[in-house]
Parts: C-alpha cells; structure tokens; sequence
C-alpha cells in the first residue's frame, strides 16, 4: 500500500485516497510509521491508521525479524539494545537499518503500534481508557495521553468521544473482541480449515468455522479465538484472559498465525498466469500458507509430522501436550485444558517418554534442548538460508522438515519442500500425469515459481483432496 506525505497539509494518506493533492505537494513514504515520525497525521478520508501495520508493505529481510519481535510487544519490556541483540546487530547497525527500510526508529515504531491498537480499543470496545492504557502496553495512562496527542493531534478521551463506530464490538462471556485488518486477499475460512486438519487436541480446537486456542498472558491462562469477519477485510478476535495487561503479544500471534501481514497480492499476480497452477489460483485467491502462534509449538508439529498422516502428527503432538503441558483448571470450551510444553519440558523429558520412533524421539529431543539452551532462536533467524542451515545441523532435520519451518515459522516467501508427497502428487495431477513428480522435476518446476514458491506451495496443498503428511 503506498503512502504519501501532503506537505501543505500535515497529513498522510494512501495514494488512492479521494483527496488529490498537488504533485509538488507530496512526499512518498516508506512505511505509516515514517509518516508518523515525520509529524504527519493521518487522513481522515482514508483513515490510512487503519492499515493493517505501520511497517512497510515488503519489509526487507535485514529488518523482518526486528520487525516481527516489535509487533509481538517485544519493547514492552525490553530495550532496543536487547532487540538489536536479539536480531544479531549492534544498536548502531539496527538504528541505520530501521532509518534506511522503515523510517522511523524502533522505539518510535513501538510507540506508535501501542497508540494505534489503543485507537482500535477506544473504536471497537468499552474498556475505559484507563483499562486500555495498560492493554495497549503503555506504562502509564499519562504516557498513553501524550503519545496519542503527539500522533494523532487528540487525547484518547476525545477519540473516544468522535469515534466513528457508534457500534463497539460486543462483548462475549467476558472476552474482549477486537478486528483484525489485513493485506491483500485472505481466504479466512480455508485457513481455519487448514488449522482444523492440524488442530492440536487439548491445545487448539476449531469449531463451527471458529478457530480457539489456550494462550497464556502476563503468566496467566486464557484462550484466543478467531473468525472469518466476513467482510473481506477483517478477521475478529475474542480475547478470554484473566486480565487485558498488555494484549499486544496475543495480537501479533494471531497476526503472524493467519499470516495477516504476509500480503500475498504480488505472487498471486504472478503466479496466476503460470501453467501448471494458474487455475488453482484464478480459482481461490487470498490463499495463504499459516504461520505460527507459537514458533515452538509449530516446529514440533512439523517435526512429529515427518512421514505420518497429518492426522497422527496431530494426535502425537497431543499426548506431547497432555503429558508435559500446564494443566488449566478452569473449564475451557472444546476440551481446550492443556497450554503447550515448554522448550525447558521437552527438553528433559526422556525420549522414551516421548511416544514416537526413537529417531524421531531423539531429533525432537535436541531441537527442543537446541531452543531451550538459546542456541536456537526461532524468532530472530534473518534468513531462509540461515534457517534450514541451522536446522538441519540438528540430527533427524533434513531438508523438508527444515524448509516448512521456514515457511510457517518464518514467514519466508520462498521456502520451498521439493520432497513433499503432497506437492508432489497436486502437481503431477495439474500436470496431467498419473504417477507423482520426482523430488527432482518438482523442484526444477517450482524454480519457474522463484520468488514465490511459499505461496506456490499454498496452493498446491490447499487444492489437495485430502491432508497428506506434512
């Protein structure tokens, strides 16, 4: 989505915005949040706050994972010396990254997300403003008043006054729900279905197109609940936590889960006038591949998964859970009752305790201690290659067990598992063949989907009949 700085005015917009101003006028802009440091507000016609994040539409892969931590609430409680640690640079080297790709400081960036989620909270629900300040992550009800008068030119409780949804979201049974913008085309309810066939009994349910999940927030149990909003635009979320502190980390999971911020517009552009699968996605657009709630979680189902049904990968994954999870006490809906293992809890477990072929026992027994030990950190590798490089120096992780992490974990646009029985067997059908393609011809055919082969795979699977191991 490109933006645009109106000099005259003090205002940004989106480019197709109503409002045309004059040519001399306007000054293009990386990213909302550099409108926002530069001391743009924003347009009232376009309402560009309502993006789906105030980070740039393509973020390059120095500044992703930096990026990805921020959305989560990572500066919550930490500082940007800690981030730049964590992402593998020094502050210096992070300061001039963020300058050059994003345009605005990652303090800056961080302040700005906690105001615009408060925005959403003053327009979409009832919580005072006080109970707002500390769910937007904010230290204090002062600092998010000066924040939100810097940005915005407006105290929340004017905001709150103005806002334009007359109609808050209701509250359900206590929960605190909330719209999800995203970019590009979703198919929301494929995506549900796809985390339905993968669905982690104990840990997460999917009912009546409604995807739940336990979470755990400010050290205590809740559960997250999602659906398609039904307009194109949005998916709703339902937060059921003992208390809103600091609801950002449960927003930025479920954005990186349904892949929100992934806008998959520009492959699909591409990759609808290929051949072999330009009709699986003329047909279904908004196809996207999930990420991950919890990078943990999903690296160990897909390390489960290897050469099982999706179906028993599920069910192994779930004694994993029942046996070495937090118990919940308090009654869940849909037999939700365990939060997932710890990285610590696996880790110590003993493979035999484990409930899987050895080999695959021990593979997952060091992947988990490699996290544990901080020698893996799933979310601040800052590269395909860095990532199956690192994987698959672990015993038992090959190449495709290596590439879907990377797709699903993170977020990588052209990860690729050529060997994948599923990819394989859709692709020979569009091909029109009746025996499966060779790991070799599909990897040299998905090179024509170069740099896009995440998506390309999406479809592949996606179109498949049935689940297949993966």
């Amino acid at each position: 989505m490109a933006l645009q700085g109106v000099t005259t005015t003090g205002i940004y917009c989106r480019a197709e915005c109503a409002a045309r101003p004059k040519r001399q006028n306007v000054r293009g802009l990386r990213s909302a949040a550099e409108g926002l440091a530069a001391g743009f507000r924003p347009c009232l016609v376009c309402r560009p706050d309502r993006l789906p994040n105030l980070g740039p539409k393509a973020p390059a892969v120095e500044v992703a994972q930096a990026l990805r931590l921020i959305a989560q609430g990572f500066l919550d409680s930490a500082t940007t010396d800690q981030l730049a640690a964590r992402v593998g640079y020094s502050p210096r080297q992070l300061a001039r990254l963020f300058a050059e790709h994003v345009g605005a400081s990652p303090d800056f960036l961080a302040r700005a997300q906690r105001a615009h989620l408060a925005r959403r909270l003053l327009d979409e629900s009832d919580l005072t403003v006080t109970e707002i300040a500390f769910a937007a992550g904010f230290a204090s009800l002062r600092t998010m008043n000066r924040v939100m008068a810097e940005l915005f030119r407006f105290t929340p409780k004017e905001l709150r006054a103005k806002r334009s949804r007359r109609d808050p979201l209701a509250s359900v049974d206590g929960g605190l729900r909330l719209r999800l913008p995203f970019a590009g085309p979703l198919d929301g309810r494929r995506l549900i279905d796809y985390l339905a066939a993968r669905a982690i009994p104990g840990v997460e349910q999917v009912d009546h197109a409604c995807y739940r999940r336990t979470t755990s927030n400010c050290g205590a149990p809740g559960v997250v609940e999602v659906r398609d909003g039904g307009d194109g635009q949005h998916l709703e979320l339902t937060l059921h936590l003992a208390a809103f502190g600091s609801i950002l980390e449960q927003v930025g999971r479920v954005r990186a889960l349904f892949a929100l911020d992934r806008d998959s517009s520009a492959a699909e552009q591409t990759l609808r006038s290929d051949d072999v699968i330009g009709d699986l996605v003329r047909s279904a657009p908004g196809l996207r591949l999930p990420g991950a709630f919890d990078p943990f979680e999903t690296a160990v189902r897909i390390i489960v998964g290897q050469q099982v049904s999706v179906a028993a990968a599920s069910t192994v994954t779930g004694r994993l859970a029942e046996r070495f999870g937090e118990a919940i006490d308090a009654p869940l809906p849909g037999g939700l009752r365990r939060l997932f293992p710890s990285p610590a809890a696996l880790a110590e477990a003993r493979t035999e305790e484990l409930d899987m072929p050895r080999a695959r026992a021990r593979s997952l027994s060091a992947f988990a201690r490699a996290v544990a030990e901080g020698h893996i950190d799933l979310e601040a590798m800052a590269s395909l290659e860095q990532a199956t490089t690192t994987l698959q120096a672990l015993p038992g992780i090959g190449p495709w067990t290596a590439q879907l992490i990377a797709a699903r974990v993170l977020g990588a646009p052209d990860a690729f598992p050529a060997s994948d029985l599923g990819l394989r067997r859709t692709a020979a059908r569009q091909l029109g063949r009746a025996a499966d393609l060779s790991e070799g011809e599909l990897r040299e055919l998905a090179d024509t989907w170069r740099p896009h082969r995440t998506t390309a795979a999406a479809y592949l699977w996606m179109a498949q009949p049935a689940p297949v191991a993966r």
